[in-house]
């Protein structure tokens, strides 16, 4: 089974059908070709930071005529795309203001997506918890004045 990180749009409520699915794992197409994988999934920056990596690895095999070893350090930044480019799509849709609703296991995309409604609906359903109000413990002074650390504290003294 897949697991799906289910990432919500900001405003909720406002349109619940525009609610991301992201597949948690190895992306072979990421791996393969990845500034083009990384512009498919409008991760514009990191498309450049890619390319520019791949690049720059190039010619400093090429300059230093490394023979074999030019392309397999371009294969670092494919193999770190692979390996960590949903979680670079997380990231970008955190910073567009999308929060995360939490994870949904299934083998395809449409079961994680009937999972997701479902639990979605069982939790608007039940009441959100109370929250308790605690006095904030940053304003507290000690009750005694004294020794501390081996230094006189007196409290409201600098």
């Amino acid at each position: 089974m897949a697991v799906y990180v289910v990432m919500e749009p900001p405003g909720r409520g406002e349109k619940p059908d525009r609610t991301a699915f992201v597949r948690d794992g190895f992306s072979w197409l990421g791996f393969l070709v990845p500034p083009l994988w990384l512009l498919w999934h409008r991760l514009w920056i990191e498309a450049a930071l890619a390319f520019v990596g791949m690049a720059l690895l190039s010619m400093l095999a090429e300059g230093l005529s490394l023979g074999l070893a030019g392309p397999l350090l371009s294969l670092l930044v494919s193999l770190f795309v692979g390996l960590e480019g949903q979680g670079l799509r997380i990231a970008a849709l955190r910073r567009r203001g999308w929060h995360e609703w939490g994870v949904v296991e299934a083998d395809r995309l449409d079961d994680a997506d009937t999972r997701y409604v479902l639990e979605a609906e069982a939790h608007t359903d039940e009441q959100a918890p109370v929250p308790r109000i605690v006095p904030d413990a940053a304003h507290a002074r000690p009750a005694e004045t004294g020794m501390v650390l081996g230094l006189t504290h007196t409290p409201g003294r600098p």
